[in-house]
């Protein structure tokens, strides 16, 4: 029997999700169909959609552009949701539990499966995050859970950063006991300076010819852009100065691979995958 699947986004055309969960299941040999939905950008047009695709024996939706938040509230109200989702404040992720609507966050623990399987080691790792939107939000825990020793959040605006660290100690004990042993630093994104491990751009400065104000004393050994699909700026100054780098095409295999674990059981062989996508 086919198993029904949508990715719910306003732009959808672009999306590569159907592509990846094909594999996916081509892999597990099951059947499905997975479908790019366009929603108009309000909120009774996504709830709409949501209720429909469930209520016609849809398995499982992935959340995109611009529906992360409005789908984390409607989860909050309607449904469950997981510590991810939760300390992230958005949803990538819904299925039915006990009857509900629940939404999880498979982003940053995506993330953190790409950077293991590069075989980049975070126990201990001194990390930076550049960026203190949604997709900053959606990492820290991911990363902290991870075992990194020290984190620095910087961004463009001071108070912005300062407050994105306070919400998240509030949310989660998690981050919040981090805080309190090893201390999140906070700063302007030019005034990131020093050695690190990792550097992480959650920007998404690197879709447009902008560059981000980086100081010159500004080292890493590894460099990741969570953005994908074109040549990044944050990338090709690292790797100048001699970092190993990685765009963010990885993170959107494994973060759908864990979507598509939550609905189906069936564990993705990742890098093989992987392969496949990039021949």
């Amino acid at each position: 029997m086919t198993q029904h699947f949508i990715v719910i986004g306003n732009p959808i055309s672009h999306s590569k999700s159907p592509q990846i969960h094909q594999v996916f299941a081509t892999q597990a040999h099951i059947d499905i169909s997975y479908q790019r939905q366009y929603c108009p950008d309000n909120e009774a047009s996504f709830v709409a959609v949501v209720e429909a695709f469930f209520h016609g024996g849809g398995v499982g939706a992935n959340v995109t552009v611009p529906f992360k938040q409005i789908a984390f509230a409607y989860c909050q109200t309607q449904g469950g949701l997981s510590e991810h989702a939760r300390v992230a404040g958005a949803v990538n992720t819904l299925s039915i539990k006990d009857g509900a609507v629940y939404g999880d966050n498979t982003d940053g623990q995506g993330l953190v499966n790409h950077i293991i399987h590069l075989g980049w080691p975070l126990d201990g790792a001194r990390v930076a995050i550049i960026g203190a939107g949604g997709a900053a939000r959606g990492v820290i825990l991911p990363l902290i859970q991870a075992g990194i020793g020290s984190l620095t959040l910087a961004n463009r605006t001071l108070s912005k950063a300062q407050t994105l660290v306070a919400e998240l100690s509030a949310a989660s004990q998690t981050i919040e006991q981090h805080s309190v042993k090893n201390g999140i630093a906070t700063c302007l994104t030019s005034e990131l300076t020093g050695d690190f491990d990792l550097v992480i751009n959650a920007t998404s400065i690197g879709l447009s010819e902008a560059s981000l104000p980086l100081a010159a004393d500004l080292n890493s050994h590894y460099a990741y852009d969570m953005m994908y699909g074109r040549d990044l700026p944050f990338l090709q100054h690292f790797a100048q100065r001699g970092a190993i780098v990685s765009d963010g095409y990885g993170m959107l295999i494994n973060q759908a691979a864990l979507s598509f674990e939550r609905w189906t059981g069936h564990q993705v062989e990742v890098i093989a995958a992987t392969q496949t996508l990039s021949s």
